[in-house]
């Protein structure tokens, strides 16, 4: 078995949580990054659900991609499926992304299901902002959870123009 590279475009661009050799920065054209999934239980309830990070058609992103030796794929896959597909919200892909080097190759990613309940739909800033302002689930503040998202992109050298504008709505 060969490498193979997983894409990385929410807190799996700085807490993987998986070995890996190689870290560049990548893009996936036809997805975007979106606060497009309802959390009933991480960052809301069901009763005032807050948004996580989702991977959404349309756009392209700019994320992490993290190569891994190919003997290590089960443990990795297994790990990430553990992970990701708790409430089945997203759907494993193996997509085409271009590496920060040029290089093109396919990797290993998440995307929303979009028939899936807990999927928002495309929100404007304004809609996004009012699901996050006061949601609260057992892992925090869905405001904390969006501040702390754009400060460690910030910190990756990753910018996010939706992102910024809802954190910027989220805080007027």
């Amino acid at each position: 078995m060969g490498d193979f590279w997983v894409f990385g475009y929410g807190s799996l661009m700085w807490k993987p949580g998986f070995a890996h050799v190689e870290t560049l920065h990548a893009r996936l054209h036809g997805y975007r990054r979106a606060l497009c999934v309802r959390s009933y239980v991480h960052r809301g309830t069901p009763e005032r659900p807050g948004l996580v990070l989702g991977l959404d058609r349309g756009g392209s992103c700019l994320g992490m991609a993290f190569r891994v030796p190919g003997d290590l794929e089960d443990e990795v896959v297994a790990y990430l499926r553990e992970r990701e597909l708790v409430t089945h919200v997203y759907i494993e892909r193996r997509l085409g992304i271009r590496l920060e080097d040029g290089r093109k190759v396919e990797a290993l990613t998440y995307v929303v299901d979009r028939n899936h309940v807990q999927y928002a739909g495309a929100l404007s800033v304004d809609e996004a902002a009012a699901a996050v302002r006061g949601s609260v689930g057992q892992s925090g503040r869905n405001e904390d959870y969006v501040h702390s998202t754009l400060e460690h992109m910030h910190k990756m050298k990753i910018r996010d123009h939706w992102m910024e504008a809802v954190v910027a709505a989220v805080d007027r």
